[in-house]
């Protein structure tokens, strides 16, 4: 047996439970990223924290370990595509969780079209269709380097590695379903009224 190591969390919850603002803008992320809870946006939270640290420490330092310690943090977060080539300790520090959501695997699932909104996008990721290489990938919140961004497909055993699959085929606009039956409506007969109803009203008058 190996040694049991103490699980931790790997995200620290808000100071106070209850700000309106945060609950807000939370809220928002929730829906247009179709996360399962706010603890994946707290964990993506906690990956950003601990680079902006580092390069809170390293921004006054000027010595050649500082210097070097900054081209690794920024080739790093290069690597991540978190930022651009040479980046500095302001563009690091100018990050926001929103663009680390941006390089979750679901999120670049959809964007590259493989899915028609974030929450099938997880649900292709978590069933096994997704393959980055030739390496399947299960996890929603992967974070896809710069160098496998490219390497995102569907698995050649998925029926949905074909694009008429009705999963993948784009749906139309609401408003062109919506006018689509209005003229529908429109077209339908007008049913006519029974005889008995007419021959009843007329003995009423």
């Amino acid at each position: 047996m190996g040694d049991p190591r103490k699980k931790r969390k790997k995200y620290a919850t808000p100071r106070h439970p209850w700000q309106s603002q945060r609950l807000e803008k939370e809220k928002e992320i929730l829906y247009n990223y179709s996360l399962k809870n706010k603890k994946e946006i707290w964990r993506m939270q906690a990956v950003l924290t601990k680079y902006q640290d580092i390069a809170k420490r390293l921004a006054n330092d000027n010595s050649e370990s500082g210097k070097k310690e900054k081209e690794q943090l920024a080739n790093k977060l290069y690597k991540m595509g978190l930022t651009k080539a040479n980046a500095t300790i302001d563009d690091i520090l100018s990050l926001n969780v929103k663009d680390i959501l941006n390089r979750r695997l679901q999120s670049m699932v959809c964007n590259q079209k493989f899915a028609r909104t974030m929450k099938q996008a997880r649900q292709f990721i978590i069933h096994g269709h997704i393959l980055i290489g030739d390496k399947r990938i299960d996890s929603p919140s992967y974070i896809v380097p710069l160098v496998e961004e490219a390497k995102i497909s569907f698995s050649e055993r998925s029926p949905l590695n074909s694009n008429e699959h009705p999963e993948r085929v784009v749906l139309e606009s609401k408003k062109g379903v919506k006018k689509a039956k209005e003229d529908k409506k429109e077209e339908k007969p007008r049913r006519e009224r029974p005889k008995r109803l007419e021959n009843e009203k007329r003995k009423q008058q």
